[in-house]
């Protein structure tokens, strides 16, 4: 089509996790694509040539037997070896569905299937479009733990696309940030540290934070909300008033009375 994905000029480097954020249509899907070599770039535009394993953002199961044969026929070597059990297949709890057909489980069950697939291919970059898609708020969490502590033990890179903001931050050690007219003309930024990409990311959605003033947990601002506190100040001064007001009228009528 017509869109145009522009890069910053990066480096990554071992046991590290890069996390893209974006709104949707930047180019987030788009560059993981590239990377994995799916989708050719420009002409003149050199991707590195990268030992990779790519986890793509639709899982359609087209393999017809168990969970189990899929895994002998795909990650033979790493399905049987311990600290892979350990640190991967256990955690996304593998053996509950190791016999069931492919085509017939859920869609959080097959997102725990193609991580263990991805996970599970020797590579030097593992790239991975949206890890918690179907995956309950608790599922999310394990995986999450699965790809940070995999990708720090085998001392791999992760590219990382996922909108779960809590997420995505436990994951990332650095982010790219996408911004731009999407599905238009986008730019992602070199790999920068986290809380500044951050930052940068919820300024383009114009959110920010405040502290709750009566728990002091972060309490997220849309743009509107800046109208609602200042309803809520008005409705506190009116209240404010009349109690005022009231205990004035009850002074008085005390001094009458006296």
């Amino acid at each position: 089509g017509d869109f145009k994905l522009s890069v910053d000029e990066g480096s990554f480097t071992e046991s590290e996790i890069i996390v893209l954020l974006g709104e949707n249509g930047t180019g987030k899907t788009t560059l993981i694509r590239m990377l994995a070599g799916n989708l050719e770039p420009d002409e003149g535009v050199e991707i590195p040539q990268l030992n990779i394993s790519y986890k793509p953002q639709k899982i359609s199961p087209k393999f017809t037997g168990t969970v189990r044969d899929l895994l002998n026929s795909k990650i033979r070597e790493s399905i049987f070896h311990p600290q892979f059990q350990t640190d991967v297949s256990r955690p996304l709890l593998i053996d509950n569905i190791i016999d069931q057909e492919v085509q017939k489980i859920s869609g959080g069950e097959l997102q725990r299937v193609a991580l263990c697939l991805c996970l599970g291919k020797p590579a030097d970059v593992y790239l991975i479009d949206e890890p918690s898609a179907y995956l309950d708020s608790e599922q999310r969490l394990h995986a999450a733990r699965v790809i940070k502590r995999f990708i720090l033990h085998s001392k791999k890179t992760g590219f990382v696309v996922e909108h779960d903001f809590i997420m995505a931050t436990y994951l990332a050690d650095r982010v790219i940030v996408f911004d731009g007219q999407p599905s238009v003309d986008a730019h992602a930024s070199e790999p920068q540290a986290l809380v500044s990409g951050m930052n940068s990311f919820l300024k383009q959605l114009e959110i920010t934070f405040r502290r709750d003033p009566e728990n002091a947990r972060p309490r997220i601002n849309k743009k509107e909300s800046v109208k609602v506190s200042q309803q809520q100040r008005q409705q506190r001064q009116q209240r404010q008033q009349q109690q005022q007001q009231q205990q004035q009228q009850q002074q008085q009528q005390q001094r009458q009375q006296q």
